[in-house]
């Protein structure tokens, strides 16, 4: 009964022996060049942290970057700025999606009577990717309250939104215009020999294959703006940065610059692992 139990069924696909060696020889190598890097990984980090610690002006490197007091009394501040700058992110990030997707959607207009439209589109992405983000929040933040008019928003990390949808809406048009490019003509021929309206090809057909094409370096620009929220304390909201600024004023030690620094990359490591984890998948899903 056991060798009964043990045959396969007809038709079953079997490996071979030389498949099952095959795999022991890949599993083999795999687990060595996990034990080489492991191990190449744990000496250079002995080595950054003894050339570190055994050079001359380490003492005084860690107590004023690496207070672990100092590091405890203003992780409470810092933590309660950095959700503001959380906020910043993801009010922001909506509005830069809209805006981009209708200023690629303009500048990719033919009809002539629409030639306006298209003009003030591609001035729009010129002219603010050219300026610095820092000027773009300057302006934005010390312009618009001075000209005093109805309705003007004066909160500071409104304003601070505004110029960072401004800046970061130039880049992202760029990236949905070059994805809605990619797409092949043939696609949008036989979409409209199927009787649909330029609108609905954009809606139907292009738009979604662009969206796919663009997802990886969209959320490269997402990693940049989450750091760049930090910018919007230059006029003057209690986020991470200003907060840790007021503690390294008061007490003349820089460790509230790494508890903002640290809250920054545990919020932008995640997001970088799943830019990258998509454009593996998308790299493997074109056979690449």
């Amino acid at each position: 009964m056991s060798d009964l139990a043990e045959r396969p069924a007809a038709g079953e696909w079997v490996k071979s022996e030389r498949q099952h060696q095959r795999e022991r020889v890949r599993r083999s190598r795999a687990r060595r060049s996990a034990s080489i890097a492991t191990a190449s990984t744990i000496v250079f980090l002995v080595l950054v942290v003894w050339v570190v610690t055994s050079s001359p002006g380490w003492p005084r490197v860690r107590e004023t970057f690496f207070d672990g007091g100092q590091f405890a009394a203003a992780l409470p501040d810092v933590l309660s700025g950095f959700l503001l700058n959380i906020k910043i992110f993801l009010i922001a990030e909506p509005l830069i999606l809209v805006v981009g997707l209708l200023v690629a959607l303009a500048r990719g207009i033919k009809t002539p009577a629409f030639f306006p439209i298209r003009a003030l589109a591609t001035l729009y992405t010129d002219v603010f990717r050219g300026v610095p983000t820092i000027l773009v929040i300057y302006l934005i933040g010390f312009g618009l309250p001075a000209l005093r008019l109805q309705g003007i928003p004066t909160d500071l990390a409104t304003l601070g939104i505004i110029a960072l949808t401004l800046s970061y809406g130039a880049y992202v048009a760029e990236v949905f215009r070059s994805g809605i490019e990619s797409i092949h003509p043939s696609q949008v021929m036989a979409a409209r020999s199927l009787g649909l309206s330029h609108a609905k090809t954009m809606r139907f057909v292009v738009l979604p294959q662009a969206t796919r094409r663009v997802v990886p370096p969209l959320l490269n620009d997402f990693v940049s703006l989450q750091k760049d929220t930090a910018l919007v304390a230059t006029i003057g909201p209690l986020e991470a940065l200003r907060q840790a600024q007021i503690h390294a004023a008061s007490t003349f030690n820089y460790t509230p610059y790494l508890v903002s620094a640290l809250l920054f990359i545990l919020l932008t490591i995640p997001l970088a692992r799943l830019t990258d984890h998509l454009a593996a998948r998308t790299r493997r899903r074109r056979g690449a």
